[in-house]
């Protein structure tokens, strides 16, 4: 049963529905059907547009489909929706009466040219933190495309399918008992798989829009830049995976500079907001396939849709390179991190790791030895590369142990929180278990600027090289935040950059007259 703060709650968010909703459930003689028939009628008595039913069907656990003035919107779930997921069943509630956040036109005409049926299946634990997004993204997609289905599978129910299917992890998307998709996605991502996987027809006529400024990227680079360009009165885009970019991953923040503590979702949901504020053109879920160069700057999309501009800023960001390894994945953010800097507070007086014997790691070892309460270097190499004043340093300190020739084989936790490390020594092949409560992975950066590595310059690593004024080597081609040479990458360093590159990009504009 829900509780009278979540029923007044759903009371003011169903009050104002313009179509019929029915909850329509199979019948089921497993355990918890009567839970899943309380949670229904609850649903339906907040709101006079919706409605409890039963569909003369069988299951063999707890189901349900979510129909739509009397007909099947594609969205279903077999078992029940609570924990993390009941916030995926009440934005299907929402989406599929046209309210809610939903993919704009360009990604909706998208999703209609996927090669149906689609028909898939996504396997969940409700203690997921990951599963919702992936959920509640192939849901809106089922309401945008006349054959496509998605059902949620909370796995703890139907453990001998999962087994059959040999999966591993969640969440899981499997399309005709294949497993299609497993882990932390967003529907741009997603989107992009089925269209691989299924084929698309192509769109019938290119879109084309022109603006004054394009921003490539969601970060807190490129959200400050289209910002400040649209505050000087220019026609503005941005074009992002996602608004907030690697930080919607960042568990906490207390080094952004007049706000003690956030997090990364709600520092995400405010870059929205304030970009919301503005006359900018958001174009999120899209993925920039190419760069044209010439008076105007053309960005062509995937999808088909294509951007004109005198000006494009680059704030596309960097990745930090990862292990690869098991376990990795599902922990990051809670156990796995990147930033010694921004995380590192999180794990005072416990034990952790660092990966990596370069600069970056044995700095990251040194400074994480003063508030954890042993660190524990791991190099794959058979000696360090960090410069030999730090490794002095480091192996000064009385709470650090350094394993030379150690390849990291698994991250070990629960999915919750990082409980031990596995590696193996390389000089003897013998597997080795350290237990830790967080590893930080320091294996270098990844600059994302392929897209015009070859229209401007780049350093060695891939960074794309700019002036004081955020200009690169290529007239009207901008760059800011964690992709440029800039030191030190930091979410208001980075702010700071993006705000630079408008108003050299502004500046450049007006000189030009």
């Amino acid at each position: 049963m829900l509780d009278a703060d979540l029923l007044t709650q759903l009371r003011t968010l169903l009050s104002d529905l313009p179509v019929r909703l029915s909850l329509v459930q199979d019948l089921s003689r497993h355990e918890k059907e009567e839970e899943l028939s309380g949670m229904l009628s609850d649903i339906a008595s907040a709101s006079p547009h919706v409605e409890h039913i039963r569909s003369g069907h069988t299951s063999a656990v707890p189901r349900f489909e979510l129909h739509r003035d009397g007909n099947p919107t594609g969205i279903s779930f077999r078992g029940i929706p609570g924990g993390h997921e009941f916030t995926s069943l009440v934005l299907a509630l929402l989406n599929a009466a046209g309210k809610g956040k939903l993919p704009d036109a360009g990604i909706q005409a998208r999703i209609a040219r996927l090669q149906g049926p689609v028909q898939l299946s996504t396997y969940v634990s409700l203690s997921c933190t990951n599963c919702p997004e992936v959920v509640q993204a192939l849901n809106a997609m089922a309401l945008f495309h006349a054959d496509f289905r998605h059902e949620m599978v909370e796995g703890d129910l139907v453990i001998e399918e999962v087994q059959a299917l040999g999966l591993q992890g969640v969440p899981a998307v499997v399309r005709d008992g294949t497993l299609l998709h497993s882990g932390k996605a967003e529907l741009a991502g997603l989107l992009e798989t089925l269209e691989a996987a299924l084929g698309s027809a192509p769109a019938e006529v290119a879109t084309v829009a022109e603006f004054d400024v394009v921003v490539v990227g969601g970060g807190p680079a490129g959200s400050a830049a289209a910002i400040y360009s649209a505050r000087k009165g220019l026609r503005t885009a941005l074009v992002a995976g996602r608004i907030g970019g690697q930080v919607k991953d960042t568990k906490g923040i207390e080094n952004l500079i007049s706000v003690p503590y956030t997090e990364g979702p709600a520092l995400a949901a405010d870059l929205q907001k304030h970009l919301s504020a503005y006359d900018v053109t958001i174009l999120e879920n899209r993925t920039v396939e190419e760069v044209v160069n010439g008076a105007l700057k053309e960005i062509r999309l995937k999808g088909g849709e294509i951007l004109r501009a005198p000006a494009l800023i680059v704030a596309t960001g960097a990745q930090w390179r990862q292990l690869g390894v098991p376990g990795e994945k599902e922990h990051i953010g809670r156990g796995v991190a990147f930033c010694p800097h921004c995380d590192g507070p999180f794990y005072k007086g416990k034990p952790v790791a660092v990966v990596g014997g370069g600069n970056s790691g044995v700095e990251a070892a040194i400074d994480l030895a003063g508030i954890c309460s042993h660190v524990t270097l791991f190099e794959f190499a058979d000696t360090m590369r960090a410069d030999q004043v730090l490794i002095d340093k480091l192996r000064s300190l009385p709470n650090t142990t350094v394993h030379v020739g150690a390849r990291t084989t698994k991250v070990v936790g629960d999915g919750t929180k990082v409980s031990a490390l596995e590696w193996e020594d390389r000089a003897t092949g013998e597997a080795k278990v350290t237990a830790l409560e967080g590893v930080f992975v320091q294996i270098g950066l990844s600059p994302q600027s392929a897209l015009v590595k070859d229209l401007v310059e780049v350093n060695r690593v891939g960074e794309i090289v700019i002036d004081e004024k955020c200009r690169t080597s290529t007239p009207g081609i901008y760059a800011a935040g964690d992709v440029t040479t800039v030191p030190w990458k930091q979410i208001v360093i980075s702010m700071g950059e993006g705000a630079k590159a408008a108003l050299a990009a502004f500046e450049d504009r007006m000189r030009a007259g």
